[in-house]
């Protein structure tokens, strides 16, 4: 089995998570609520251990350790989709972001479990239980605030708006998308967007949200190949600072 298209794969997903990862643990202390710290603390932290076991992955299949390529990459080494490593902004749009990424993620964790990669499908076995409190979060509060006051409507309105451009990023195809499908690793992101166009349909037709049009969306494109926004390298500048001082230091 060719090993560069899995590494592509891994690299994608891994960067997806830890990126994310790090932008929800800095709603800890300033969340809206008290248990709106906890849950994306608590996300937080299973995004990141997820990205570990997948850079773990990596490193089996050659690459360098952990540590060293969460910490140690330039941001056009990055291929995280944009949508992960944009500002948190207010709550309304980290939630909307969170809804958009977590049931693409949550997808595509589903699909893997059957990848022909068998360390790829027996840790999407084990991932996919984690994420059912994820979705069942974004889903609870998207379904609430979507339905509540005016306000919360259209605030959520106008983040579902922004966001939908970068969060088409998320099925942005590898180079090596046709070996993916072929080989059985995965069956493609067309197919997982095809899911989460559905999934997102079902849950917006339960509020007084509108999604825009889907055919004259134009996708945020460019963050697989390592194209980011100029709000990547200040996060990561901030997420190595620890581990430059101290590359004996644990996460």
């Amino acid at each position: 089995m060719n090993q560069e298209p899995i590494k592509e794969l891994l690299y994608k997903m891994a960067d997806d998570l830890l990126i994310l990862g790090h932008r929800n643990s800095e709603w800890t202390g300033l969340g809206p609520l008290l248990e709106e710290d906890i849950a994306f603390s608590s996300m937080a932290q299973d995004k990141i251990g997820q990205s570990f076991a997948l850079f773990q992955m990596l490193t089996a299949l050659g690459e360098q350790t952990p540590d060293t390529v969460a910490f140690m990459r330039p941001a056009n080494k990055f291929h995280n989709c944009q949508l992960v490593e944009l500002p948190n902004g207010e709550y309304d749009f980290s939630l909307i972001r969170h809804f958009l990424f977590d049931t693409a993620d949550a997808l595509r964790w589903e699909m893997l479990t059957e990848s022909s990669y068998e360390p790829l499908s027996l840790l999407a076995k084990k991932i996919k239980g984690e994420l059912r409190y994820h979705t069942l979060h974004a889903n609870t509060w998207v379904k609430q605030l979507g339905t509540a006051t005016e306000e919360s409507i259209s605030r959520l309105q106008k983040s579902l708006e922004g966001a939908m451009p970068y969060a088409l990023g998320i099925f942005e195809e590898s180079p090596l998308e046709s070996e993916l499908i072929s080989e059985g690793i995965f069956t493609g992101e067309q197919s997982l967007k095809m899911k989460w166009q559905a999934k997102v349909e079902e849950v917006i037709s339960t509020t007084q949200l509108h999604l825009p049009e889907w055919k004259i969306l134009a996708p945020c494109l460019g963050g697989r190949l390592g194209q980011h926004s100029e709000h990547l390298q200040p996060l990561l500048d901030e997420m190595s600072e620890v581990f430059r001082i101290d590359p004996g230091a644990e996460w």
